[in-house]
């Protein structure tokens, strides 16, 4: 359905609202595409942009590098209103297959945004969360424990969330602004403590179930037989079979035009709003 025909989920009939919304292709009033974001971008923030990319020599048309799948070390010559883009996301990490992964990106000239635990991952592994923001990635929030939050109370949702934002914020100086529920399970509820903390909540559009396999050449096929156009990719750099598929995932992106960015850059000229949730 058309931006412009969605419509609130009446509070208090959650179950009717839910089938009312499968069934008409409708969706929740705090749900929103990426292209739609954009397209919704208060005009202050499409003026900075456009000066953005003015002021870098870019345009919004003329960004041979951009159109190439290559990108600036901060991303600037990126602008997803006119190339065809699709957000890399990583969960769960950091892991022991993170620094590679982060080679890889390295030497591909790619960005991608990477969802985060907290107990086991950034608590352990300090040195691969600095790395990430160092070389130019995008820091977001899985939860401290993978506990799923639409079961948690909010006092249990904040404390989950608050944690990582903490702990990252203590290595890196910088506070996510994006969350990933676990499993993508959320609410209301979910929505309204991820608001407080000044989250926004990303699901995806394309996974390749890495959990349930190893097997590089499937991650694969799975991955480039989902992705269109604003996408947003799900993958997992805990699992051994996932980082492995990187190389050929990314090559047969760039060779069918597109342009790997981050969950921001793909919003962008719209910044990511707290307490909504963006899925393609």
């Amino acid at each position: 359905m058309p931006k412009t025909a969605r419509r609130p989920v009446i509070a208090g009939l959650l179950t009717a609202a839910s089938l009312a919304l499968a069934l008409s292709g409708c969706t929740p009033a705090n749900e929103i595409a990426p292209a739609d974001a954009r397209d919704d971008a208060p005009a202050a923030d499409v003026k900075a942009r456009d000066a953005q990319l003015a002021a870098d020599g870019k345009g919004t048309k003329d960004s041979k590098d951009a159109k190439n799948g290559k990108d600036a070390a901060d991303g600037s010559d990126v602008d997803c209103r006119e190339v065809k883009c699709v957000a890399l996301t990583f969960d769960a990490g950091p892991s022991e297959n993170t620094d590679h992964l982060l080679d890889i990106l390295k030497k591909e000239q790619v960005h991608a945004t990477f969802f985060m635990l907290g107990k086991n991952h950034i608590a352990e592994r300090p040195a691969e969360v600095k790395r990430i923001d160092r070389e130019g990635h995008e820091l977001a929030n899985h939860t401290w424990s993978h506990q799923i939050l639409t079961g948690a109370t909010p006092a249990e949702i904040t404390s989950q969330l608050s944690r990582v934002q903490k702990a990252v914020h203590d290595l890196t100086g910088k506070t996510p602004t994006l969350m990933r529920p676990p499993q993508g399970r959320t609410d209301e509820k979910v929505a309204k403590v991820s608001k407080e903390l000044g989250l926004a909540e990303v699901l995806w559009s394309v996974t390749a179930k890495d959990y349930l396999t190893n097997d590089s050449k499937l991650i694969t096929k799975r991955v480039l037989d989902q992705t269109e156009q604003d996408g947003i990719i799900l993958l997992h750099d805990i699992y051994p079979g996932t980082v492995p598929a990187v190389p050929g995932i990314l090559k047969e992106l760039k060779h069918r035009g597109f342009t790997i960015v981050t969950v921001s850059q793909l919003l962008s000229p719209a910044k990511p709003e707290p307490g909504m949730v963006y899925r393609p």
